[in-house]
């Protein structure tokens, strides 16, 4: 049983501060999960997810370690001189691949709350000589930024992982400019959870147990002040969320799609 949101939140931390030291092996979130207890391909998975050979070739490889559940980049259309940022950017895989789109005139700010990533994310931005991105340790509940102050958000399976779902929207809301756009990928509920599932810590790290039922993510990007609302189940959705946990028929349960919205 679990005891504290403090508890839940130390575990996850704890477990990405394990994947940004082992890279894919140290179990994740999203295509690199551990559930299976098998090898895992880090391009086979992020071509699965939705990323190119050439997204994959064209970043730092230690940026890529396989997490996500789609590729939030592929609707975002950034424009060049817009201000991006990602919510729980990891090793900086999305940061990097926004940054290309965004030219030298853009600005890409990644927020995670686990320094290991944050450091590993400096490094892979130093070792490319970029300038115009930056890494930021922080919540996403409780956002390093300032208010109305970026062009789009990108998320790719993370926000399923917060404790407060509708407080990451409000601190969405908060930092974007009037006009701007929200762009997610993530993993959300499509039927009740079993308890077995959202109790357990593993499934909530592996962007399972946490996840929220679609219609309720609606809801709460409304609440906030949101519009132009959508939500896109991922074509091959039910493939991808099998591959964490193949004999576990989570893909009964959740779904990857597609979350957009304007302020």
């Amino acid at each position: 049983m679990i005891d504290t949101k403090e508890e839940i939140r130390d575990f996850i931390r704890n477990n990405y501060a394990e994947v940004a030291r082992k890279g894919a092996e140290g179990g994740c979130c999203g295509g690199g999960c551990s559930c299976s207890g098998s090898p895992v391909d880090i391009s086979e998975i992020s071509a699965r997810i939705g990323y190119s050979a050439g997204d994959i070739s064209s970043v730092p490889p230690e940026a890529n370690m396989g997490l996500g559940c789609g590729n939030p980049i592929a609707i975002a259309a950034l424009k060049e001189g817009e201000v991006v940022l990602d919510l729980g950017s990891g090793g900086g895989f999305d940061c990097f691949l926004a940054r290309r789109q965004v030219g030298e005139t853009g600005y890409v700010i990644g927020v995670d709350m686990t320094p290991d990533m944050i450091m590993l994310a400096r490094k892979n931005a130093e070792k490319s000589g970029y300038t115009n991105i930056e890494f930021r340790l922080g919540e996403i509940e409780h956002l390093p930024v300032a208010d109305s102050s970026v062009d789009v958000i990108l998320s790719n399976c993370v926000i399923n992982l917060a404790l407060d779902k509708e407080q990451v929207f409000k601190e969405a809301f908060r930092v974007l400019k009037s006009g701007g756009r929200l762009s997610t990928s993530d993993v959300v509920a499509t039927a009740q959870l079993p308890q077995t599932i959202k109790q357990d810590l593993g499934m909530i790290a592996s962007c399972i147990g946490g996840a929220e039922y679609v219609e309720d993510i609606k809801a709460m990007l409304q609440n906030v002040g949101f519009k132009d609302i959508c939500l896109t189940p991922k074509d091959n959705s039910r493939e991808i969320v099998k591959a964490w946990a193949p004999d576990k028929n989570i893909e009964d349960f959740v779904a990857s799609y597609i979350i957009e919205a304007r302020k």
